[in-house]
């Protein structure tokens, strides 16, 4: 399967050694239930949700998140984390289908 689009934010955009910052990850997801009719069709759409996203840090994990189907389309994920010098963030996150992927951002204190 094709890699999902998928986003990091870290607020604020500047930041130094140490402090706690704001992660935001967004993934362009379904999320359907399986409750849903599809409009041409007429048959209920196979559930395909989210159901696990981990946030590490340097390979260390920060936190993980176990979540259930009824979350909006293309879910937005946030955490907080204390920034512990340079390095790399990465969010992995499978659905129920057994999908998984991963995006990575560099983490460059400022002072």
């Amino acid at each position: 399967m094709a890699k999902r689009k998928s986003l990091i934010k870290i607020k604020p955009k500047k930041y130094k050694d140490g402090e706690i910052v704001k992660v935001s990850f967004m993934v362009m997801h379904p999320m359907d239930t399986g409750l849903s009719k599809d409009k041409k069709t007429k048959k209920l759409k196979p559930a395909k949700y989210v159901n696990n996203v981990k946030f590490t840090y340097n390979g260390k994990v920060i936190t993980t998140l176990n979540v259930w189907e009824t979350l909006s389309t293309n879910p937005v994920f946030t955490t907080y984390m204390k920034v512990n010098g340079k390095g790399d963030l990465t969010v992995t996150y499978t659905d129920n289908t057994g999908e998984m992927n991963e995006k990575s951002k560099k983490i460059k204190p400022k002072g």
